[in-house]
């Protein structure tokens, strides 16, 4: 099977984690696990990768299992070949896009089937753990003004008044099956004009009115801090990007397995978006956010 990084929609911000960053294994530390068996927890080079590495440490640490980190890795292509070859015991990935990763023809669909397809796919040694509910994936996304005026709470609800709004997105939104064109094909929405725009100037854009609706990433913290409402996809068209922990089999006990099932079956996209924003907008420390989230969950 293939291995492609940069692959046509895939959220940004799970392509940035592919792109340079240092590598702390660039000298060959192949050592399995961390000091004294510890679990090495890594993460990619993006705020929210960092702040679910530490989420699922600070957990195990939390019950006394004894956890090392390697944050801020880099490349998909440096961290995947260090799990396989048990440098780091746990990674916290997306199950589209590591299957993604792992076939580029694998189909969009939804999670359970991903991860179906996923664990065929993950080669002896490698295993993922139960997903979360927390998704960081394309959406359509809208104002509350918006949502209100036109009643819109599902893409479906899209389908008789988009010709009158103007849709915004980075370019290669407009040609994607996960864009455009499947919003066209899946639920017959066509918007009155797509606009293309810098990631960076969606927001803006937004809530000027610019634009009546916008690709934005679901865990984006400007969704929680403007109060944006991301429109409900029932058709999949968007697939599945759920938080899900990738482990070298050999490197996480039955105990362990526990202590990362119970965050994943805790935390959720509205949650996962309120703590970016807290990293992202409010600048705290990620190792702080996550700590005083495990705490009010009971989990730390």
């Amino acid at each position: 099977m293939s291995k492609k990084l940069a692959l046509a929609g895939l959220p940004l911000v799970l392509l940035l984690s592919a792109c340079g960053g240092s590598d702390p294994f660039e000298e060959g530390d192949d050592a399995e696990g961390g000091e004294s068996g510890a679990i090495v927890v890594g993460s990619a080079d993006f705020p929210e990768s960092t702040l679910l590495a530490e989420v699922y440490g600070r957990a195990l640490e939390a019950e006394g299992v004894p956890v090392d980190y390697q944050l801020n890795i880099g490349s998909r292509e440096v961290y995947y070949d260090q799990i396989e070859a048990g440098a780091l015991s746990l990674f916290p990935e997306y199950n589209g896009a590591i299957l993604a990763y792992l076939d580029d023809e694998a189909p969009s669909a939804d999670s359970e089937e991903t991860n179906t397809l996923l664990e065929e796919a993950l080669p002896e040694g490698l295993e993922i753990l139960a997903s979360s509910e927390a998704e960081n994936k394309d959406s359509v996304t809208v104002t509350r003004e918006i949502a209100d005026e036109y009643d819109l709470a599902s893409l479906p609800d899209l389908a008789d008044v988009a010709d009158d709004l103007v849709l915004g997105g980075p370019p290669e939104f407009e040609t994607r099956q996960q864009g455009v064109m499947g919003l066209e094909s899946v639920y017959g929405v066509e918007f009155g004009e797509f606009r293309s725009l810098e990631v960076a100037l969606l927001t803006k854009a937004l809530t000027d009115d610019d634009i009546q609706a916008a690709n934005l990433f679901t865990t984006d913290p400007q969704i929680a801090e403007e109060g944006f409402v991301v429109l409900e996809d029932p058709e999949n068209l968007f697939g599945a990007q759920n938080v899900t922990p990738l482990i070298n089999s050999e490197q996480v006990d039955e105990t362990a397995r526990g202590i990362i099932d119970g965050v994943s079956n805790t935390l959720t996209t509205d949650e996962l978006t309120e703590l970016n924003k807290r990293i992202v907008v409010d600048n705290e420390n990620a190792a702080d956010v996550a700590q005083e989230w495990l705490t009010e969950q009971g989990l730390a």
